[in-house]
This record gives C-alpha cells, structure tokens and sequence, in this order.
C-alpha cells in the first residue's frame, strides 16, 4: 500500500498589518512623507515587485531596528499595462488594462504592510500618523483573513 503525502501550497504567514491607503500622490511622494512624519528611511527597492509577466509593482522598503519591524510601502496598480484584444466592434483599437496587486481591493492606490510582533504594533495610532499626511484621504486597516489574493503579499 502506498502512501500519500500532500503538500500545503499556502505559505502565508498572518504575522503583519496591513494598512490600506488612497490618495493622488506618487509612489515617491508617500514615502517622502512617511520618512518625514514617521523618521523613517524607506528606500526603493532595486526592482520591481513581480508578480508575474506583466504585473510588476514598484515598492519601498524600511527595516526598523529598533523595533524590530520590516515595513514595504507597495502600490495597488502595475507599473506595466496589459494590452486587452477585443474581439468585437473595436478589435482594432488598442487598450489596456492596469493589473492590480490585490484585485478585489482595486479602489486602493497603496498597501502599507507591517512585519514585526502583533502585540507591540498599535494599528490605531500608526493609521492616524498616516492621516497626517497631506493628500492621504484615507487608511484602515484590511483584514487579511478576508482576502482572496493574500498570497500576492509575500515579498
């Protein structure tokens, strides 16, 4: 009798927050403001965030020592657009579609993961720094249990 082993494909791990922010700044204009108000050193990442062929997204990066947390500013939309081919009316116009990171969140321009001790990290008082941020609109919290594509948020 043979045996059968089955391997779980499901590598998350739940230990982080993750903050959702909108706003109409740039990628670089967010980071500037967290290392203003949060004296924080994000740095570009050397690459993109690749996800897949077409779906690359450009992320910032900070080691907090001191407290012993990773934080990654990523944006929602793919630096790179898909072409879209039509097959009705319009088969002959191009268009193009911006691939999101977590698709069921589209209306979100940026994640703000967390990595570090749950318990040390107060999700309330970090949201209201973020809002201090000129043209940050919103940031809440997003529940991660409830994302489907969770998965693309290992980096």
């Amino acid at each position: 009798m043979s045996a059968v082993y089955k391997i779980k494909d499901d590598f998350f791990d739940e230990s982080f927050l993750l903050v959702a922010l909108h706003s109409t700044l740039e990628d670089y204009a967010i980071a500037y403001g967290l290392n203003s108000i949060l004296k924080s050193n994000f740095i570009r990442g050397k690459a993109d965030f690749d996800l897949s062929e077409n779906r690359s997204f450009p992320y910032y990066d900070w080691e907090d020592e001191l407290n012993y947390r990773y934080w990654v500013l990523v944006s929602n939309q793919s630096a790179k657009k898909e072409l879209v081919t039509n097959n009705d009316l319009f088969q002959y116009e191009t268009t193009y579609s911006t691939p999101r990171l977590i698709p069921e969140l589209k209306e979100v321009d940026y994640f703000l993961k967390i990595e570090g001790d749950e318990d040390t990290v107060d999700s309330s008082k970090i949201i209201k720094t973020l809002l201090g941020i000129p043209k940050i609109m919103a940031a809440y919290e997003v529940d991660i249990n409830k994302l489907k594509s969770r998965n693309n948020l290992i980096f």
